[in-house]
């Protein structure tokens, strides 16, 4: 045991500030902020530090870097705050006099502060997770192997298909010849086929002519009525297109005649007045007389 604490011992270094006439609660606040840190960034936090404690705390850090570089020969830079605390130191009493002799106590407390640093070069480095980078990086190499393998794939898929094409190709070139001369047969046999027909034709001459006769004798009939549905067609439209002319010519006529009667009326009216008037200048004038 004794072996491994000076192990320990060697790898640390101490400083101590003891009856730090400032508050416990006030120091451990700055502390706090440094615990864990390493030592040179400590001590920058330390000097921009707006709390009062700061200076006393930086003090104390300062001094233990300098213990671990001159009494351990530990490499400052690779210092770190491993141990920080504060303990309270004894407190001193005084009295502030207050009104009809009294006295109030005033406690002046203390405070120990403590600091260890620690070199981080022969500290064993905690084993880290295994990135989850590597699996990724593995599956694109996979992805980038198989790429090649599906186009080779889509090859050897293509291959047999143009394989085929040409093969169809080649069948319908020899196919073509074939059909020629098939066509040359079929057409032959059709001459043959109609060799005789010619024949039969000309045997059934009066036949064909009879027919040819009725046929034309059933289409001028056929005209024949054609025609005459479309004069009746014609006669009819032309009668209701005249009809309604002559209505509108009757109303036409018939217009100014009813204009007129009222007017003739009037004009009776007129006349009868004046020969009532001339009456009446008659009957005054034989009066007069």
């Amino acid at each position: 045991m004794a072996q491994g604490t000076a192990v320990a011992d060697d790898r640390r270094a101490r400083a101590t500030a003891r009856y730090v006439r400032m508050t416990p609660m006030k120091v451990r606040r700055v502390v706090d902020l440094i615990r864990g840190m390493e030592a040179r960034e400590a001590l920058s936090v330390l000097q921009f530090a707006p709390q009062a404690a700061s200076e006393p705390v930086a003090k104390v850090l300062a001094s233990a870097v300098a213990n671990a570089e001159h009494n351990h020969q530990l490499d400052p830079e690779s210092l770190i705050v491993a141990v920080a605390y504060v303990d309270e130191g004894p407190t001193l009493k005084r009295f502030r006099p207050r009104a009809q002799g009294r006295a109030f106590r005033i406690n002046k407390r203390t405070s120990h502060i403590t600091i260890e640093v620690e070199s981080v070069a022969t500290r064993p480095e905690p084993a880290r997770p295994a990135k989850k980078a590597a699996p990724a990086k593995a599956t694109k190499a996979t992805k980038a192997g198989k790429a090649p393998a599906t186009k080779a794939t889509k090859a050897t898929k293509a291959a047999p298909e143009k394989a085929a094409a040409e093969d169809a190709e080649t069948t319908t070139e020899t196919a073509a010849p074939e059909k020629a001369t098939t066509a040359t047969a079929t057409k032959a046999t059709k001459a043959t086929a109609e060799a005789p027909a010619e024949d039969e034709t000309v045997t059934a001459e009066p036949t064909e002519t009879a027919e040819t006769a009725s046929a034309a004798e059933a289409t001028e009939a056929t005209e024949a009525t054609e025609a005459t549905e479309a004069t009746e067609a014609t006669e009819a439209t032309e009668t209701v297109e005249t009809a309604p002319a002559a209505e509108a010519a009757e109303a036409a006529e018939a217009a100014p005649a009813k204009k007129a009667a009222p007017r003739a009326r009037k004009a009776t009216r007129a006349t009868a007045s004046d020969e009532a008037s001339d009456q009446t200048d008659e009957t005054t004038e034989e009066g007069t007389r």
